[in-house]
């Protein structure tokens, strides 16, 4: 029997907030490839609409589970997600020298978008599990550093250095949220920094290049500093009312590469211009904000846990997406959530929201 209680605490703005971002986000891919054949044109954004839809059956189903039940079977869950991932490079599909996707029947899925959520409910259970009284030393962080390690490296090998450096990001916000010494801290902090550079030596040398051309992609204006110089250019010419639906010149040329993947941001900035940037970015923030609420808001430790790696996620993709558009952040191939082209991406980041609402919602009733 549905308990009413439950359904009345539903977060309808932080739901149209979703659903309006990524109705923009059909219009910008409609937007971006006017001009290309008619099949071409319709396998994108009538597929950007049937994902949305199946990111809705998702993110009902999300709400409809009691998220309690996650932190149950949270570790399967995990395993699960090794498996798929670890079949991904066995048998995956391989496109543009990356093997991060598998075929069922007609749909191609993209595993490390749901093996992040997967990773979140775990390291959630751990740490839901954890001190009630004292603090953590290093000790007690091997087990959740070796989640996140063991999921991070079989992304990282597909390669997917973005979606890996995600997740690191994530692991960092469980591990501001925990009470660590303070000796603690220094170490660990210490360590990384260390270790920092040795990354380097492990880039594959188109992601050296992209460093490399960071800061002046003019020394290579044609290799890998040629997305960043044509996505600065769109969004800089949209000037304050943007250059407006179907006219952007630079995507319409094909002066801008993954125009509606990973520099969607850029397109929507020509041609909506500064109004339109500070309309999605005041929508974006204000779904972030809603999610730390939910968060901090949350009865039990789990679902603070999961609340806030859940968001963090969002939110890291979010930031680093548009960094990447306007060189401050290295091209990574980090998708705009909502947004952006993708059906992996958006059902999971649908999926996502379903349990933020699911922890809102079920507070009511939790004792």
């Amino acid at each position: 029997m549905i308990d009413y209680r439950v359904v009345s605490n539903f977060n309808w703005s932080l739901f149209l907030a979703c659903l309006g971002i990524s109705i923009l986000g059909v219009v910008i891919i409609y937007s971006a490839n006017h001009g290309q054949s008619e099949d071409f044109l319709r396998g994108l954004y009538i597929k950007q609409i049937y994902w949305i839809g199946c990111g809705l059956v998702a993110m009902f189903i999300a709400v409809a589970l009691d998220y309690r039940w996650l932190s149950r079977h949270a570790y399967l869950i995990y395993f699960f997600a090794l498996l798929a991932l670890a079949y991904v490079l066995a048998y995956g599909v391989t496109v543009s020298g990356s093997r991060r996707w598998i075929h069922i029947g007609a749909i191609s899925i993209q595993v490390s978008e749901f093996a992040k959520v997967s990773l979140v409910i775990a390291l959630a259970k751990y740490f839901e599990e954890g001190k009630m009284s004292g603090r953590y030393t290093l000790k007690d962080l091997f087990v959740p550093a070796v989640m996140t390690a063991a999921l991070g490296g079989l992304i990282v090998i597909q390669p997917d250095l973005g979606t890996a450096i995600m997740i690191f990001f994530v692991f960092m916000v469980f591990i501001a949220a925990i009470e660590m010494k303070t000796a603690t801290v220094i170490k660990l902090f210490s360590s990384i920094l260390l270790l920092a550079p040795t990354i380097w030596f492990f880039l594959k040398d188109y992601q050296k290049s992209r460093l490399l051309t960071l800061f002046n992609p003019e020394l290579d204006p044609l290799g890998s500093g040629y997305h960043s110089i044509q996505s600065k250019i769109a969004i800089g010419s949209g000037g304050l009312w943007g250059k407006g639906i179907l006219t952007g010149t630079q995507s319409r040329l094909n002066f801008l590469p993954e125009k509606h993947t990973d520099f969607i941001f850029a397109v929507f900035a020509e041609e909506t211009g500064f109004l339109g940037v500070t309309i999605v970015l005041s929508l974006f923030l204000f779904v972030i904000l809603k999610g730390l609420n939910i968060a901090f808001r949350a009865r039990d430790r789990f679902g603070f846990f999961l609340s806030l790696g859940l968001i963090s996620s969002i939110t890291f993709y979010i930031i680093f997406n548009v960094g990447m558009t306007v060189g401050l952040f290295p091209i990574t191939g980090i998708p705009l959530p909502f947004l952006s082209y993708g059906g992996s991406s958006l059902v999971a980041n649908f999926f996502a929201v379903g349990l933020l609402l699911n922890v809102e919602m079920r507070k009511v009733i939790i004792e």
